[in-house]
Order: structure tokens, then C-alpha cells, then sequence
């Protein structure tokens, strides 16, 4: 639709005045639609060769990416693990098996094929150390019954490796083992379980939100074949997505949780991006516009507001890369690229697609006998006109209630305690958790998970003296029951076992490493007091403190030390790329405020529902840890963010488009909730939908995301869309468009608009 610029009335202040629109730049999308039309055949076969490409290529995705990732790279307890597993060959076990047996461990039958087991699997490929309660003689190694006992194994090579071949050993070693019954845990044991699920849950969740999307745009468009075009670019986009994924792997680490999210996020927006387009496509259509003069108007307008919307997705998901883990980085990574993709294949796809459809667009319209269509200029004065009639008679009461409402919603997080992802982030049941919930019952203090001391720089001579007193001291720190090294075991300030052939695999002739057995559990907040007072011991030499609690303290400590950059990044450029937009200070600010607000009742929801496991049923049954995973709320925020400000762009380019025509405020807030209501609320449901699809997860990390992903793009699209949004622009009336003189100069040349 072609707009004009009134100026305001006679006597109106300068600074009240909507900005001047700017001239009209090179009409580049306008060009590209024509491009694409002239040529629809060469660009069909080179799409459909790119599909099939991507779909080849793509396909073996899920095999390239990694679990974990969820601590921070380069701290003191990655260098630790880091120097464990280089110079030492060592390390926290990363394979528990769990053998059991109806005679007691100690029955001499039963502890020489103990011995044999444990040997014969210290001699398999791949494995670092194994050692048992046979080998070792460590009480803390058999069940409180006395009638099972662990192995501890540590597997070679990386977190990848460590994941492939714990796979390959839980189906060789589990079952019936000689005398024994074993099962398997532990954290390359759980990775291997999470990527099985993972995969299984993926196509559950495309299984699920495919058909309803399907459902949503028919009841959106009522026309079936309207409604099968954003499908056919949300499935070329989650193809290109995999392969993707895949080349992105083969430069760094990518989670594998990407597939499940970025996947979903990528297919959410490309049907969104389609939506938007074939809308628009529709309403030139409908204005007496000639097919081709309809793409192009359509991808001019509504193409320009596209790439603008992927922009701000883009910059939200870049705040994540500030932050050392890589669950985080890979994911912006993969997001960024997915985000884009999805723009590109709603621009590219939709013109030569849409000319060769023409005006057979409303074809199989199955609800056509009831939709009413709009002549030219025809308001649609529906549901979202006459909400937002009714917030702009009473501003300050409705949106100051919905502010309210969503204040109190966020009041859960308030106690919000965080931790790392363990075996129960799988289903309850499952061989891997139901082994590592039966070490939790059955075993007073198996060091399954010790605190690692590295001294990487002490030399051998005087090492002895020195270590006799630190290995005293470790042993009498609060919560500590024992600590080994190279010297023996030692608790409560005095030798308890003297040093045995194990004991050399705890020094070299640079230095040595101590393994710190607690009687509290690493992911909890006890066991972090617990690594805090044996990092408070003073070492004979640089020392570096590892193991589970140790990096769940520095995770916490990296990230809330990036946070405020990541929150820079977001708010600056935010504003400035809204400022582009709008021409306004004022409306970028609003926004920043408004869609944080939209985020808090997923906040409280993390918490209520899944860190305290009220109304569960809702998701499906998890195990409630009372803990949420440290690194979920960064993510969830920058993602829904990102996609609320999606929203808001849309919203913006209809109100400022109406602005300019008129320059009537109220008007122009009506006008766009009204033309933009329907569409963003469908829009938002298809990202919900299939968003949400990942709440079916057996995976309570994949729950979580899914279902506050989904409940933040709701209420963004509808409290604060339909309520605040006019609420507030209403408040603010004019001095919504206003910006200091130099601003407005600036944003007269190189402004955007929408048209």
C-alpha cells in the first residue's frame, strides 16, 4: 500500500510532529521480486537441487554433534579437568556400573570375579583407569547392604569419544555379567542416553507440530493451498537447517540440543516470515493489483519488514556468544544461521511460487462462505479493534493491571536455585538414571563424583613434606570424608590407608592430583560450600580445583559476569535498529521495557513448574530436582526476546505506517493492533505450537525450553501486544514519535521503513 505524509495540523510543536518519511531508496526487494519472477523456472530447479542437497547432506547431522557444554571453557575447573585427562590420564569416573548380586560383595566368590571384571575392563579400548571395590578396598565403593558394589571407569578422549564409546560399553558390559547383575551411569553414559532421546523426541515433536500448524494457518487463510505455502518453506528451511547444523559442526562443537531447537525455531519462523508475506500478498490482491505488481509490492513491504524482524532475532541470539559455554555458543551459532535462513527462503521461495499461483490463491477455501473479505480500505473492525478501542478509552487501568499481573507472575523466580544437568534430566526409569538413583540410596558416600585437587608445578624434591601437610589439612575441611593421592588416603587430619600400586597414577614428575571424597552431592548447594572451603586451603603450590561443584561455581561465576555485556548488546542494539524503524527514541525504549515484561511469566513458570514441580501434569511427568539448569534462563531470555521483538516490528510498521498517513496517534495504535491482531496472534500460535511440541519431550531440559518458549510468545502476543502496548502508546500520544532535531535529520536520510 502506497502511504502518504500529512503533515500535522497548523500550530502542532515541531517536536510533536511524526518524522518525515525518507525518500524512497532503490527499490532492491521490489527488484529481486521481479528477478525471481521473470526466472521462476531456473530458480525452482536451483531450489529444489539446493533441497535435495541440504536434505543429503544433512541427514547424518545428529551424528556430528556433541552433548555437555554446559560449563564455562577456560575456567579453573576446566583447566583442571583439562590437565586430569592430558597428563594424567585421569579424572572424575565418567562410566559407573553398578554390579549386583545376591551374595554379599565380600563372599570370596564374589570378589575374585569382582577383580576379574574390573580387569578385564581396564584392559578394553578407550579406557583410561578402572578400578572397584575390589581393586581398591574403599568401603565407599560397596552398598550400604553389602550386597552390591561399583566400578569406576574413566573412558579416553574427549566428551565426544567419551559419549561414543560409553554407548558401544553399556551394551557390552550390562546384564548379566559372570555373578553379577550390572547396570550402567554416569556422565558419558547419560550423554549417550540424551542423544538417543534427543532423536526420538525430534521427530515426535515435527510429528505433533506439523498437522497443528497445518490447522492454524487453514483457520488463519481459510484456503487450503494459501495455507501449504508457509509449510512448503518451513520444511525447505528445517532441511537447509540440518545440513546447517552439520557444516557448522565440522568447524566447532555444536550442542546437540541444537537439532531439537533451532530445528523447531527455524520452521516456527520461516512459516511466520511465509505468513506475513502471503498476507500482505493477498491484501494487494485485493486492492485490484495485477499478480506481478502484487509480489512486488508485497516483498517490498512486507519482505522489507521480514529481514528487518530476522535482524533484531539475529542480535538477540548473538548476545549469546559473549557468554565461554559452548551449550550456549553453538546455539547462537546455529540460531543466527537458522534465523536467516529462514528470511532468505521466505524471500527467494515466495515470489516465483506465488506468480505462478496468481489469484488461485483462495483456492479450496474451505471457510470461505463465512469469511468476510475487506474491500480495499475496509477495516477489518474485529475482536483486536475493539480490545483496542476499549485499552485506549482506559490506558492507565488496563495496562497498569496487565503490568501487575505479569509482575506477579515472575515472583517465583525470586527463589530460583540453580545447578547442572545430571542423570535426572532423563525420564525416571530409564537405565542410566534408574543406576545412578540406586548409587544416590544405596551408598553412603561413594566418591562417584570427587573434588579434584591438581598441583600441576610441584617438584619431587621436598614434595613429600609438603603434600603430607595439605592432604592433612584437605582431609579436615568440613564435609570432606576422605582424600587420596600419592601418598595414601587420608580423613580427619591423619593417614587411613598407606600409599598401594593405585597410588601412582596420582603423580608424575611434574606434579600430582588428589581426589576429595564429600558427603554431600556436587549439584547442590552444599556441595559447592563443600569446594569452596577446600579452594580456601592453602596449597603447597599452584593448585587448581575441579569437578562437578567446582564447575558448577565458576558456570555461575562466568555468567554473571557476561551477563551485563549480553544485556548491552541486546539493549543497544535494539534501540538503535528500532530507532532506524521508527525514527522515535521513546518507542524503542518502550519496547525494551515491554517485551521484558512479556518474558515474566515464563520466568515464574520455570520455577513454579519445574524447579518446584507444581502442576506437572501440565507438561508431563519429570523428575523435579528442585533445581533449574544454570545456563536455561540466559538462553530462554534471549530467545524469546528476540522473537517478542519479532512481533513488535510488525506491529510498529502498521502504527507507523497509519502515523504517517494521518498523524493521528490513536488512530494509528487502533489501526495497527486492528490489521495486525489476527495475523500476529496466528503467527504467534504456529511459533508456539511448534515450540511448544518440545514440551513433549521425555527430556526435562527439552520440557522446559519448549514449554517457556511457547508461554512467552503467547503473552507477548497477547497481553502485551492487545493490552500494554496500546496502553502505553496511548499514554505517551504524540511524544511516541519524538526524537531530539539532529536524530530526526539523521533519520531522514538513512531511516527504514516499512514501504
Amino acid at each position: 500500500m502506497t502511504t502518504k505524509y500529512s503533515p500535522p495540523p497548523a500550530g502542532t510543536a515541531d517536536a510533536e510532529a511524526p518524522a518525515a518519511p525518507p525518500a524512497r531508496g532503490p527499490a532492491g526487494l521490489a527488484g529481486l521480486a521481479r528477478a525471481l519472477v521473470r526466472r521462476r523456472m531456473p530458480v525452482f530447479l536451483v531450489i529444489a537441487a539446493l533441497s535435495l542437497a541440504a536434505a543429503l547432506f544433512g541427514a547424518g547431522a545428529a551424528d556430528d554433534l556433541s552433548s555437555g557444554g554446559y560449563t564455562a571453557s577456560g575456567s579453573e575447573s576446566a583447566r583442571a579437568e583439562r590437565i586430569l585427562t592430558e597428563r594424567f590420564g585421569a579424572g572424575s569416573p565418567n562410566m559407573v556400573l553398578l554390579a549386583s548380586d545376591d551374595r554379599p560383595a565380600d563372599d570370596a566368590a564374589a570378589a575374585g570375579a569382582g577383580r576379574e571384571l574390573t580387569r578385564r575392563i581396564g584392559s578394553l579400548d578407550g579406557v583410561g583407569y578402572a578400578t572397584s571395590y575390589w581393586t581398591s578396598g574403599d568401603p565407599a565403593l560397596r552398598s550400604e547392604d553389602g550386597r552390591s558394589a561399583l566400578i569406576l571407569v574413566r573412558l579416553s578422549g574427549d566428551e565426544s569419544e567419551a559419549t561414543h564409546r560409553a554407548g558401544e560399553l553399556s551394551a557390552e558390559l550390562t546384564g548379566e555379567q559372570g555373578p553379577f547383575t550390572v547396570t550402567a551411569t554416569g556422565r558419558a553414559v547419560i550423554n549417550d542416553a540424551l542423544e538417543r532421546q534427543s532423536a526420538e523426541d525430534l521427530t515426535k515433536a515435527e510429528l505433533i507440530g506439523a498437522p497443528l500448524t497445518l490447522i492454524i494457518l487453514l483457520v488463519a487463510f481459510g484456503s487450503l493451498v494459501a495455507s501449504l505455502l508457509p509449510l512448503l518453506v518451513g520444511v525447505v528451511s528445517v532441511v537447509c537447517t540440518l545440513a546447517v547444523l552439520r557444516l557448522l559442526a565440522g568447524f566447532t562443537d555444536v550442542s546437540l540440543f541444537a537439532m531439537n531447537v533451532t530445528t523447531a525455531l527455524g520452521f516456527g519462523l520461516a512459516v511466520d516470515y511465509s505468513l506475513f508475506v502471503v498476507t500482505r500478498y493477498r491484501e494487494e490482491l485485493e486492492r485490484g493489483r495485477d499478480v506481478l505488481e502484487a509480489v512486488t509490492e508485497s516483498l517490498r513491504t512486507a519482505g522489507r519488514t521480514v529481514l528487518f524482524s530476522a535482524l533484531t532475532v539475529v542480535l538477540s541470539l548473538a548476545a549469546l556468544l559473549v557468554f565461554p559455554m559452548m551449550f550456549l555458543r553453538s546455539l547462537a551459532y546455529a540460531g543466527i544461521a537458522v534465523v536467516s535462513l529462514a528470511a532468505l527462503t521466505s524471500l527467494v521461495i515466495l515470489p516465483p511460487v506465488l506468480a505462478v499461483i496468481g489469484r488461485r490463491i483462495d483456492r479450496l477455501d474451505v471457510f470461505g462462505r463465512w469469511r468476510r473479505k475487506p474491500s480495499a480500505g475496509d477495516a477489518p473492525r474485529g475482536l483486536w479493534h475493539a480490545l483496542a478501542t476499549g485499552v485506549m478509552r482506559r490506558p492507565v487501568a488496563a495496562g497498569g493491571a496487565v503490568a501487575v499481573l505479569l509482575i506477579a507472575l515472575a515472583l517465583p523466580f525470586g527463589h530460583a536455585r540453580f545447578g547442572l544437568t545430571d542423570d535426572r534430566i532423563l525420564p525416571q526409569g530409564a537405565p542410566a538414571q534408574a543406576a545412578a538413583e540406586a548409587i544416590r540410596t544405596g551408598f553412603a558416600g561413594a566418591g562417584t563424583d570427587p573434588v579434584t585437587v591438581v598441583l600441576p608445578d610441584l617438584p619431587r624434591d621436598g614434595r613429600e613434606a609438603r603434600l603430607t601437610a595439605y592432604l592433612a589439612e584437605l582431609s579436615r575441611t568440613e564435609g570432606t570424608v576422605r582424600v587420596d593421592g600419592p601418598l595414601g588416603s587420608w580423613a580427619k587430619g591423619e593417614r587411613v590407608a598407606p600409599a598401594g600400586p593405585a597410588s601412582a597414577a596420582f603423580a608424575d614428575a611434574g606434579g600430582v592430583w588428589l581426589s576429595v571424597v564429600a558427603d554431600v552431592g556436587p549439584n547442590s548447594a552444599a556441595g559447592e560450600r563443600h569446594t569452596e572451603r577446600v579452594r580456601a586451603v592453602a596449597p603447597p603450590a599452584e593448585a587448581l580445583v575441579g569437578g562437578e561443584a567446582a564447575a558448577l561455581i565458576d558456570t555461575k561465576e562466568a555468567l554473571g559476569d557476561r551477563i551485563p555485556y549480553a544485556a548491552a548488546i541486546i539493549a543497544l542494539s535494539m534501540l538503535v535498529l528500532l530507532f532506524l524503524f521508527t525514527g522515535s527514541l521513546v518507542v524503542p525504549l518502550q519496547a525494551l521495557v515491554l517485551n521484558t515484561l512479556s518474558l515474566t511469566a515464563s520466568f515464574g513458570a520455570m520455577v513454579y513448574v519445574f524447579q518446584d514441580g507444581h502442576l506437572k501434569w501440565l507438561v508431563g511427568d519429570f523428575i523435579t530436582t528442585g533445581q533449574l539448569e544454570v545456563t536455561v534462563p540466559v538462553l530462554m531470555f534471549c530467545v524469546a526476546f528476540g522473537l517478542s521483538m519479532d512481533y513488535t516490528v510488525f506491529l510498529l510498521s502498521r502504527i507507523r505506517e497509519e502515523y504517517l498517513a494521518t498523524g493521528d496517534n490513536t488512530r494509528a495504535v487502533v489501526f495497527g493492533i486492528d490489521h495486525t491482531g489476527r495475523l500476529i496472534t496466528a503467527a504467534a500460535l504456529v511459533v508456539a505450537t511448534v515450540l511448544g511440541a518440545l514440551a513433549t519431550s521425555e527430556l526435562s531440559l527439552l520440557k522446559l525450553l519448549g514449554a517457556g518458549l511457547a508461554l512467552a510468545v503467547l503473552v507477548d502476543a497477547t497481553l502485551v501486544r492487545g493490552i500494554l502496548v496500546p496502553a502505553v502508546m496511548k499514554v505517551c500520544g504524540r511524544a511516541n514519535w519524538w526524537a531530539p532535531e539532529p536524530l530526526r535529520r539523521l533519520h531522514a536520510r538513512i531511516g527504514l521503513r516499512d514501504g
